[in-house]
């Protein structure tokens, strides 16, 4: 083997191995960093505007930004929770003063309870059911609201990361986008089309699931003044439920359901629970599917597998990081098929 060639495969080598080492180094906080970089790219025109208006003074405009992110998320999500909190302990004490009255005792009595108590609970029961159910729903928002205030130390660092890291992408992104471009053997315009598409996807991830749960607030609000429920409230826990992975919606609109199944009213019940399991529920892949197609150029069914095994492998940012990766995906096939073009003609 010639010099020359021994050189360039050495270098390859070591490029591969210090690549693997920074990896190593990096995959503890690969999560916060790749959050960082998705929420700079979707609000990095902001950013030149505002460094313009300020006189060019980038660090002023990056604090700035940084600190209008953390109020567009972090706060609104706290004073959820803790209003949450409180209006808990509220139904948490009407229900136990309804189950105490004699209207409760007489619905109790009717054979579709005295049914049900035989068939799901086995005798047990079921007003002390309720009241143990609605204790444990009260425990989880006073916690919580004890978590969102507090926290936990894994929360902040992670927080402080993602805070730190969007200051100096702000910064410097540009400069470290300008490197990569120079660095990778790609043909310019083909770094810019991968450089669109991670900040469009991203962009209408993101944006999808806010609508999606402003969608199903709405669309859960019908259902419960349909049935005569308090709709502010549950609308409200509905959209804010929407936005976690593997809860969900369902989790305020079933005890609702079963809650008024308890209560006697067993036609408003059964529409709760067909409504809430057939559009509220439908809505969330749907809307979301939509919103991102457009920009990914993904088929819906592959958007809606993409946000399942994304969160399965990711976790809450999973919603973000599937269809991020299914769109990049698509989008190298598609570079691939432009470079390729006369070689696949058959």
């Amino acid at each position: 083997m010639e010099r020359p060639l021994i050189s360039k495969v050495f270098l390859l080598m070591l490029i591969a191995a210090v690549a693997y080492g920074c990896f190593l180094v990096f995959r503890p906080f690969l999560s916060e960093l790749l959050v960082a970089v998705i929420l700079v790219s979707i609000f990095y025109r902001p950013y030149e505007w505002l460094a313009r208006k300020l006189g060019g003074r980038q660090k002023l405009a990056a604090a700035v930004m940084c600190i209008v992110i953390v109020l567009l998320v972090l706060v609104p999500m706290v004073n959820l929770i803790i209003y949450g909190a409180q209006r808990s302990v509220i139904a948490y004490d009407n229900i136990v003063e309804y189950l105490s009255s004699d209207q409760a005792k007489e619905v109790a009595r009717s054979p579709f309870v005295q049914n049900l108590r035989e068939r799901i609970f086995q005798d047990k029961d079921i007003q002390e059911v309720v009241i143990e159910v609605a204790k444990k729903i009260q425990n989880w928002f006073l916690s919580g609201a004890t978590s969102a205030i507090k926290s936990t130390t894994s929360f902040i660092i992670a927080t402080i990361l993602i805070i730190f890291s969007m200051f100096f992408f702000f910064i410097d992104g540009r400069s470290m986008l300008e490197k990569i471009t120079r660095l990778t053997p790609l043909p310019n315009k083909y770094d810019q089309e991968i450089f669109k598409k991670f900040r469009d996807v991203s962009y209408s991830t993101i944006l999808s699931t806010f609508v999606t749960a402003i969608a199903q607030a709405l669309i859960g609000a019908l259902g419960l003044a349909i049935v005569g429920l308090p709709v502010f409230f549950l609308a409200l826990l509905m959209g804010f439920f929407s936005l976690l992975p593997y809860v969900g919606a369902g989790f305020v609109w079933l005890p609702a359901a079963v809650y008024l199944l308890f209560t006697g009213q067993i036609w408003q019940g059964i529409f709760l629970i067909v409504w809430g399991g057939l559009v509220v529920s439908t809505v969330d892949n749907l809307v979301r599917a939509y919103i991102i197609k457009g920009k990914a150029e993904v088929h819906p069914l592959f958007i809606i597998f993409s946000i399942l095994g994304g969160i399965a492998l990711f976790g809450f940012w999973g919603v973000v990081f599937g269809p991020l990766i299914i769109s990049l995906a698509v989008t190298v096939m598609h570079i691939y098929e432009l470079e390729y073009d006369k070689v696949l003609e058959k």
